[in-house]
């Protein structure tokens, strides 16, 4: 671990003699300090102090630090900002994100893991960006929209640009899909593409915009970025949901454009053996969570979403409420039954506890809470996983629960997964894959599979026909005997 550096060391003595920090707790202080430094240097942290402070923090829990070594830390961060060494770290930081031709606000995170690293939701720094740029230098380098997918993600795509123009578009943008009931996955991606798109054609006007630009771009991206095929493809999603409902303009013959080919994706599969082994690794309330992935064939979302009500434990049926805001119902695993009565258990006790200290409720989707303005309290809207600490509203002042994150649960399986050994890539969405299949090997009706999970399509359905080896059987038999 390197030291601190002189001339901030001179600066945050300064501010303890200030304060009047006591002389015995001086070399502690410094000591968190350069904990902080170390920690700032290792990770692409955003620019807000409290989101510095909540970090570091969380990180130095997860180092099993008592609070009270946690609450003398971020003291020893507060006093660190008040210095001007942090005033000349933020202002170089700015200016070298603009030499290197990207706003502050514009630049992507990029979330990666390796083996044997404890993600925190922090995102590592990383090097120089190394993809290949077009012959014009001006533009900037590509940089994946899909890229910004750390907790920290605040929808910089929706912020103002130089280009007010831009900005109305993107505006307009985001109240279509709104009207619409899109996701917010799905306006978060087609906005990120729009900014792309602004940036690589120099905040062309909006009216000059043509089927040619969409054209060089997708090719842009093929030939320089070396994207993938589904990237490709929905980029031009975006930009054909810009031009035919925003810019109200004819996008073109399609057939000009240049489409990538879909490549033909297999699902990964677990064996039940592969199943048990990931679960011995995982622990409460990790394990139940994808105990339902694969008993009820959830997507994460889907999972983490479930408040009490969708349960009907009498009935045994569980309903889920999934994507396109399409409702299904699924029948609930009797092996883990005892499990979600116990979690239940929980959660109710969880919710007295809230009830007593005066907490706000949990959160709710829309104006739901104006329609219903006792839900947020009620039992039956809780949460079936909360998370586990109250989270403050700044704006109203209030403290509400929200669910677990997802996250959190991708953490502890990529660690469960390592620690299993393992020879298949398995994320949340594997166990949801084996679900199906599972029950394709055991015979089940493919129309009743494609229920079970959902699918508007029977032939998204059919994939998991690719997932089981074809079994015939083969006798010595004469033609005339078919």
């Amino acid at each position: 671990m390197n030291p601190i550096p002189s001339d901030i060391l001179v600066d945050f003595e300064a501010v303890l003699k200030k304060k009047a920090v006591p002389a015995a707790r001086h070399a502690e202080y410094k000591k968190w300090l350069r904990y902080y430094l170390d920690f700032k240097g290792k990770y692409t942290l955003p620019e807000s102090r409290s989101e510095h402070v909540r970090l570091f923090i969380e990180k130095l829990r997860q180092k099993n630090q008592s609070h009270e070594q946690q609450k003398q830390a971020a003291h020893a961060l507060s006093l660190f900002f008040e210095t001007q060494a942090w005033e000349k770290h933020i202002s170089a930081a700015r200016a070298s994100q603009s030499k290197n031709g990207f706003p502050p606000t514009e630049r992507g995170n990029v979330r990666q893991k390796t083996a044997g690293q404890q993600t925190t939701g922090i995102v590592p720094a990383r090097a120089s960006n190394t993809n290949k740029v077009p012959s014009n230098p001006s533009v900037p380098p590509f940089i994946s929209p899909l890229s910004g997918k750390s907790r920290f993600n605040d929808w910089r795509c929706l912020k103002k640009t130089a280009s007010p123009e831009w900005d109305r578009l993107i505006s307009s943008l985001a109240e279509e899909i709104k009207t619409r009931h899109y996701s917010r996955k799905t306006l978060k991606a087609y906005a990120d593409w729009c900014r792309h798109y602004q940036r690589y054609l120099q905040n062309k006007s909006p009216d000059e915009l043509s089927a040619t630009d969409v054209k060089t771009y997708l090719t842009y991206l093929a030939v320089h970025c070396k994207v993938a095929a589904s990237t490709q493809n929905q980029a031009f999603n975006a930009l054909l949901f810009l031009y035919r409902y925003i810019l109200k303009k004819d996008f073109g013959e399609h057939q000009d454009i240049p489409r990538a080919k879909k490549s033909r994706y297999v699902p990964v599969v677990l064996s039940r053996r592969e199943i048990d082994a990931v679960l011995k690794h995982l622990t409460y309330p990790y394990d139940l969570v994808v105990k339902l992935l694969y008993g009820c064939g959830l997507r994460l979302f889907e999972c983490i979403n479930l408040r009490v009500k969708n349960f009907n434990f009498d009935e045994g049926i569980l309903t889920v409420h999934g994507k396109g805001r399409k409702d299904r119902s699924v029948p609930i695993p009797q092996s883990i039954m005892p499990e979600l009565l116990s979690q239940l258990d929980r959660v109710r006790k969880l919710h007295d506890e809230d009830s007593t200290a005066g907490y706000a409720g949990v959160f709710l989707e829309n104006l739901l809470e104006r329609k219903y303005p006792s839900a947020a309290k009620d039992f039956i809207w809780q949460w079936f996983f909360p998370q586990q600490s109250l989270t403050y509203i700044s704006t109203t002042k209030e403290k509400r629960r929200y669910h677990l994150h997802d996250s959190h649960v991708q953490e502890a399986l990529y660690e469960a997964v390592r620690r299993a050994k393992l020879t298949k890539r398995i994320t949340s969405h594997t166990f949801r894959h084996s679900f199906a299949t599972h029950l394709l090997q055991a015979n089940y009706d493919i129309r009743t599979i494609q229920t079970l999970l959902g699918h508007s399509d029977v032939r998204t359905t059919m994939i998991y026909t690719h997932c089981i080896p074809s079994r015939t059987l083969k006798e010595a038999k004469s033609p005339l005997d078919f």
